[in-house]
């Protein structure tokens, strides 16, 4: 046998089929590519994105000492243990937002110009996906509290989100009801009505006026990103799915009520664990609600809604509460890095040295509905090259200095960005070319962040 030649390459889910079952093999050498003696497998890139609605309450958010020797606000906490694998970041903003703040959940992965009437851009995460989607079997995974998903397409199409744990968990790793033939005859029926649908519409098309005309792309694409997904089902059927273990299982396939909103946080970014560890994905979104709708946590006396806290008008008890909220998310944020952390991939090493993690908000200041100063913390990803252990402050050399003894002073710098130049999007593109985007510009960025 010529070795040399590697005609012996088995794919990693190939799987033995004898007396109508089948056994998916584990992963073995012959499985890795020519030179994997020498650098082992190629460890997957992957990126989670978590979303925090309505900003922070910016006083007891703030850290005010830039590089590496800062010292933790009250908010962030938590993340200390971590101090080595994330970067705290201020100053950033997305230029469409500030005239739009109503958008900020929409445009907080896309950096798009998104007015009443404009279409978005396609969102970070489905730009990593195009890269990633060949290997895996979901090109991603989107999940959200509400409806709304963080992911949006080429085309400016939402994609839409699961909520619900045992449903998320269901999608992933359980067998279609009725086996496989059932459902790809659902699949493939599916297929058809789709295919009849697009040549009813072409048909229809030419009588249309310009403006039907673009209203009714926006369908076609949303009928094309269905098609899509549903051929993808249809040629994975026949993959195994991954084995979880009953510790696994036991802690993510069940459903849990948002009054018990820990719980539920926790067991989505163990979800989101799970999916990277069986290279199910490599992206994932997950926001914790909208500007409008995000949940309370009345297991920590939070009863009233996160949107209704953000206006608290310098209401003492509101403020309390919200940064109560906001040490909370971050909390179980800080859960999920520890996740990453414990958790092995194929090569045995940590999943948080080749997982891109961004957490924060499209909002800096809920009151006055400031987009400026956007609280993010990005994480992980040291194997990838980023370099952690700082806070990266871009108000840095454009103002006079933090005054969080004056909310007045402080707020203004939460709504006028202090630099121009510091635009979200920057961070975005850096994280898009570490996952092998090649590309030199996303949404509205100048220059990619240096970390």
């Amino acid at each position: 046998m010529n070795y040399l030649s590697q005609s012996w390459l088995l794919d990693r889910r190939h799987a033995l089929r004898a007396m109508g079952t089948c056994i998916a093999l584990p992963f073995l050498e012959c499985m890795a590519p020519l030179g994997a003696a020498e650098e082992k497998l190629a460890t997957p890139r992957r990126s989670a994105f978590i979303y925090l609605a309505n900003g922070v309450h910016s006083l007891n958010y703030q850290i005010t000492t830039p590089g590496k020797d800062y010292q933790f606000s009250r908010s962030l906490k938590p993340l200390e243990k971590h101090r080595d694998v994330i970067t705290p970041i201020s100053g950033l903003h997305h230029p469409g937002a500030l005239s739009h703040h109503h958008n900020c959940i929409s445009v907080w992965l896309t950096g798009g110009n998104l007015g009443p009437s404009d279409r978005n851009t396609i969102s970070v995460d489905q730009k990593m996906a195009e890269i990633t989607a060949m290997h895996t079997r979901y090109s991603s995974l989107e999940i959200a509290i509400t409806q709304d998903s963080l992911a949006w397409t080429a085309d400016g199409v939402r994609l839409p989100a699961m909520r619900r744990c045992s449903e998320i968990f269901a999608s992933l790793f359980e067998e279609p009801k009725g086996g496989k033939g059932a459902q790809r005859r659902v699949l493939r029926r599916k297929g058809s009505v789709l295919d009849a649908n697009l040549a009813e519409v072409r048909k229809i098309e030419q009588k249309m006026g310009a403006a039907d005309k673009g209203r009714m792309e926006q369908y076609l694409t949303s009928v094309r990103e269905a098609e899509i997904r549903t051929r993808r089902a249809d040629a994975w059927l026949d993959t195994p799915l991954p084995t979880v273990s009953a510790t696994d299982r036991q802690r993510t396939n069940r459903d849990i009520a948002h009054t018990m909103a820990g719980d539920y946080f926790r067991t989505v970014y163990d979800l989101i664990v799970l999916a990277f560890q069986t290279d199910l994905t490599r992206v994932a979104t997950f926001s914790l609600g909208g500007e409008g709708d995000a949940i309370a946590i009345p297991e920590i006396g939070i009863t009233e809604s996160r949107h209704q806290l953000s206006h608290h008008g310098g209401d003492a008890g509101y403020i309390e509460k919200l940064t109560n909220y906001d040490t909370f998310a971050i909390e179980q944020y800080s859960y999920f890095l520890t996740r990453l952390a414990e958790t092995k991939d194929l090569n045995g090493q940590p999943l948080l040295g080749s997982t891109m993690s961004l957490f924060g908000s499209g909002m800096s200041y809920g009151h006055s509905h400031g987009n400026a100063n956007l609280p993010l913390v990005l994480a992980g990803g040291s194997d990838l090259g980023l370099k952690h252990g700082s806070h990266l402050d871009f108000n840095q050399g454009h103002f006079k200095g933090y005054q969080l003894d004056k909310p007045g002073e402080h707020y203004s710098l939460c709504s006028r960005p202090a630099n121009p130049d510091a635009h979200l999007s920057n961070l975005l593109l850096l994280m898009a070319q570490r996952m092998g985007v090649e590309t030199d510009k996303f949404g509205d960025s100048n220059k990619a962040v240096e970390l």
